[in-house]
């Protein structure tokens, strides 16, 4: 796969186009660069950039709140609920 599909993934998965989308868009627009660059030093210069670039947006990307404790707590309740109403339609 190429660096440009791998990046656009990322991007993706972490909302870049919504916190920040001139970051994102630099972000494509190297890894389009390294895929295309013929000299090795053109690659290392862009994914050092690249690199730094990722780094600033994966902290910029929104927590995931999903599986936290609470969540996990209001699952529980649900699935307790759940089986006291089934127990209690059957008895």
């Amino acid at each position: 796969m190429s660096v440009s599909a791998e990046i656009a993934a990322e991007l993706d998965a972490l909302h870049a186009e919504e916190t920040s989308p001139g970051m994102a868009a630099v972000a494509r627009r190297l890894a389009r660069l390294i895929d295309d660059a013929d000299a090795l030093a053109s690659v290392s210069v862009g994914a050092d950039k690249l690199r730094s670039i990722m780094s600033d947006l994966r902290k910029l990307a929104p927590a995931e709140t999903k599986g936290d404790a609470v969540d996990d707590i209001a699952e529980q309740r649900k699935k307790r609920r759940e089986a006291a109403r089934q127990q209690a339609s059957d008895g």
